[in-house]
């Protein structure tokens, strides 16, 4: 058998694995200042794979070392709208003391492949190759046009990746109506008869906010009633204990009920902790949507220790639930008071869309195919990813990136945490499944 042969033979499920190694390997930390290695390398590996099958991919780079990898499957009906395939290839930073097995090693041990992104999201990136590569080589063609986009800096918020795509060449996703993309279409297991896999159709806005208090420069020796510090650490201090109310919108809401028919009870989200204890791992992921969030991320002031500094500042990672921007704001204002002055970093909308339609449909059914009990659920995610960008071109956005889990895996923990690792048969199925949905969309 000649070695074209023995390629044509390989399909997505064969490759997905050694796709996700190759990706964590090559490291693409994003640490927000563009002092990362970048994901050019990345974005290089993408377009040669895609090119091998047939495509033809074109890079972006909107500055040295941060580039994006788009191109084009042209389906069956090329009248239809367009689907929209998205992931990013940069990931957070590792300390690779910290972990069991490098972060960049993509090595396999105990069924998993272990390393940076390698649930955020060099899995759901691996998933796409692998499916794309394998219709490519058998030639075939998907109902419609598909635009696959691997991208740079969702980390920090994407300005230089969706963003800037977005901005500057709107023409790649010309007729495009809707997208799948990270955090959703993972399992999370009620029983033996029921697995339920969360789709994300909604996530909450950000302000990335830094807080600066002014006070009176002076010796530390000194008695010093406007000391900059201590009106900072105190506002922080609020900041950081407040609980925010409760606001449960309609996709937790249908979130919520959804659960509770599958664990037989009514789920009140009033009382967060009889809730919350009922979710296992994704308890961290739902929790944050039941309310606007604010945490204290970093603190800065003074350069020498018997000087009062003149000025402190504060670093704060907001986010907000759909239709609550301003009520979380006021918020904000109120706890920090009138000395301290708030500026954004970086800002960003909420989305929801509904969950229903034929894309939701094929969901449904494509891991229906792989899973007799699958059911598809929505929920919010409390982060916030690509789709941002791409619902300001109408773009109707979805986290389904499928990934059948073992129970026990601590999945929520799993993003931007130590030791973060995916199934190797999860992969597998997330394969079959997208393929599936293709197929269904």
């Amino acid at each position: 058998m000649s070695e074209t042969d023995t390629a044509r033979n390989v399909t997505g499920e064969d490759e997905v694995v050694d796709l996700c190694r190759e990706l964590i390997q090559i490291d693409t930390s994003n640490y927000g200042d563009h002092s990362g290695p970048g994901e050019r390398k990345a974005a290089e590996y993408v377009a040669e794979k895609l090119a091998e099958v047939g495509l033809e991919p074109q890079i972006f780079e909107s500055h040295p070392g941060r580039a994006s990898t788009v191109a084009r499957i042209e389906g069956e009906d090329p009248s239809r709208p367009a689907l929209l395939i998205h992931g990013h290839t940069d990931v957070v930073p590792a300390n690779a003391d910290d972990w069991t097995h490098h972060p960049f090693s993509g090595e396999i041990a105990d069924g998993c492949v272990w390393g940076r992104g390698a649930v955020d999201m060099k899995d759901m990136d691996a998933m796409t190759l692998a499916v794309v590569r394998d219709r490519m080589r058998s030639g075939r063609k998907p109902p419609r046009d598909i635009v696959l986009a691997f991208l740079a800096d969702e980390e920090a918020g994407g300005t230089y990746g969706a963003r800037y795509l977005v901005d500057n060449h709107r023409d790649l996703f010309e007729g495009v109506t809707e997208a799948i993309s990270e955090v959703g279409g993972f399992s999370f297991t009620v029983s033996e008869e029921r697995r339920l896999y969360l789709i994300q159709t909604a996530e909450k806005g950000m302000h990335w906010m830094k807080l600066t208090v002014a006070g009176t420069a002076g010796h530390g020796s000194m008695i010093h009633r406007d000391n900059a510090i201590t009106e900072l650490s105190e506002a922080v201090a609020r900041l950081g204990r407040h609980k925010f109310p409760v606001r449960v919108t309609k996709t937790t809401r249908a979130f919520l009920d959804e659960l509770g028919d599958a664990f037989g009870t009514e789920l009140d989200p009033e009382d967060m902790e009889s809730t919350l204890a009922k979710l296992g791992g994704i308890a961290k992921l739902i929790g944050a949507t039941l309310s606007n969030t604010a945490n204290p991320t970093q603190l800065g002031a003074g350069y020498k220790v018997n000087v009062i500094p003149g000025e402190a500042t504060a670093h704060v990672d907001g986010r907000f639930l759909p239709g609550f921007e301003d009520e979380f704001l006021a918020d904000l204002d109120r706890i920090l008071g009138p000395k301290v002055r708030r500026e954004d970093v970086h800002a960003d909308k909420a989305v929801e869309t509904t969950f229903d339609g034929a894309l939701v449909e094929a969901m449904q059914s494509s891991l229906l195919a792989e899973d007799p009990t699958a059911k598809a659920i929505p929920y919010m995610l409390s982060g916030g990813t690509d789709a941002k960008s791409f619902d300001d071109l109408g773009i109707r956005g979805f986290g389904f990136a499928p990934l059948k889990l073992p129970p026990e895996l601590d999945f929520a923990g799993m993003f931007h945490g130590v030791d973060e690792r995916v199934p190797v048969e999860g992969l597998k199925f997330g394969a079959r499944v997208l393929d599936r949905f293709i197929d269904a969309s």
